[in-house]
């Protein structure tokens, strides 16, 4: 693997990242003991399986052109042993200590000379272990970020290493002249790009808020410190709530959040009035099969109702929204304001990051996303994978991000919150457990309404 140009996506997000606003994402591994399986053996086995994925041998280099660009290349010192460490929890609630130290780690940005990633084993000589695993926002979306991350399981990396295993056969090289035929074509995707991109733009205006609502703990000044917090909920249930509702999972869950959302807002005495909290709900617009590297990515945006009492109401009032972002496309309105990366210069990127980054608050409260995992059992070293959490970036001017995965019948939630604008993140994830047991209950109770056509 050699020098590859960062995307215009990449290389927003390589410029979007300060001290105090870092854009890794992030995933808490959480395993059960095996027996005879020791930290010092599931130490080393990170250190190989990860020193094994070329793509976390890449490092980002400045380069002379494109002016204001950047490239991968492989880092010629690489040395694992700077990338994955051993972190002890001290003895007492393994999860709460586990939790407590991720969000520790997640607030130190990863060195911009190095690979931009890092893993860490938290746990003790015995008993359950998690591995904290941050990767840089500019190597991979969510979808990418799991499928690099899955080489350090068992059943993925036995696969890689079976003979003939290599992936796709390479791909003939053609010249680098298009054939005539192409250059009509080319030229057309072009003018359909900036038509899109001139569209996205003016949507982006007319979203943008003027009353940034500055007083409210979604948009508190950023603190650099993080909190995380995390929930898990029964997929069973999930489907059985989606089954009598119609819609999709997602849009549930989207649903359980504006619920959790009311509930915390209540218990903290603040206004349900007015406008409701925005939510960012990332969708990929990667291709089946496309490359591993990089973002390619859009968004939908979406008002919670956490004003709506009626949990059913809520759940409809979501429902209808997706429908008319999905009926739009991912690449229209507002929330695909991160296509415009694509038309911009690599200047622009690297002079007027700082501008986009503080104009985020004014389109959206929080983030909220799904990331897809394998629906096969893992396991490290023998030692099962019980629960895994995902971790957004927070963007400046942003305290919260939720994101979900689904793994082993269950959903896990993972919190990630401004330390000081967000102190009482566990009660969030509280609110997210009971507001999901609550609906769940009225299906049960065989207390619901027919579906919504």
């Amino acid at each position: 693997m050699g020098t590859e140009l960062l995307a215009p996506l990449d290389l927003a997000f390589w410029h979007l990242e300060s001290d105090a606003h870092p854009m890794h994402l992030g995933a808490l591994a959480v395993f059960a003991p095996a027996s005879g399986v020791t930290p010092l053996h599931v130490l080393e086995l990170l250190r190989t399986r990860a020193a094994a994925i070329p793509r976390l041998r890449m490092c980002v280099r400045d380069v002379l052109l494109p002016v204001g660009g950047a490239a991968w290349t492989v880092d010629k010192d690489f040395d694992v042993h700077r990338h994955v460490h051993r972190v002890a929890v001290a003895d007492g609630d393994f999860m709460a200590g586990a939790t407590r130290l991720a969000g520790e780690l997640m607030e130190q940005p990863l060195g911009r000379g190095l690979p931009p990633w890092q893993m860490y084993l938290i746990g003790a000589d015995d008993g359950p272990f998690a591995v904290l695993v941050k990767l840089h926002h500019a190597l991979a979306d969510g979808m990418r970020a799991v499928a690099m991350g899955a080489g350090i399981f068992d059943e993925i990396a036995a696969t890689a290493a079976r003979p003939g295993a290599r992936g796709r056969p390479a791909v003939p090289p053609r010249s680098w002249l298009p054939d005539p035929r192409e250059v009509a074509g080319m030229a057309l995707g072009r003018i359909g790009e900036v038509g899109r991109a001139l569209g996205v733009g003016a949507s982006v205006v007319r979203a943008g808020r003027l009353d940034l609502r500055g007083d409210t703990a979604f948009t508190a000044p950023s603190s650099g410190t993080r909190r995380l917090a995390t929930a898990d909920l029964d997929a069973t249930a999930l489907q059985r709530i989606r089954r009598a509702e119609g819609g999709t999972a997602n849009d549930i869950l989207l649903a359980v959040v504006a619920g959790a959302l009311r509930r915390w807002m209540e218990e903290r005495g603040e206004a349900l009035t007015g406008t409701d909290p925005r939510a960012l709900v990332p969708v990929s617009r990667r291709r089946p099969g496309g490359a591993v590297s990089g973002n390619r990515l859009s968004a939908y945006l979406l008002d919670l109702p956490v004003g709506t009492a009626d949990p059913r109401e809520r759940l409809r009032t979501v429902r209808g929204a997706m429908d008319r972002n999905k009926a739009a496309g991912p690449l229209k309105g507002a929330g695909a304001v991160a296509v415009l990366a694509d038309q911009l210069h690599p200047l622009a990127h690297r002079f007027g990051a700082p501008l986009a980054a503080n104009a985020a608050r004014m389109l959206f409260d929080l983030l909220v996303t799904s990331v897809p995992l394998p629906r096969s059992a893992l396991s490290l070293g023998g030692c099962p994978l019980s629960a895994l959490y995902p971790m957004a970036p927070l963007a400046r001017g942003q305290s919260l991000a939720i994101a979900l995965s689904t793994y082993g019948g269950r959903v896990h939630v993972g919190l990630v919150a401004d330390g000081k604008a967000l102190p009482d993140l566990d009660r969030l994830a509280e609110a997210v457990q009971a507001e999901f047991d609550a609906i769940g209950a009225l299906f049960t109770a065989g207390r619901v309404a027919a579906p919504v056509s």
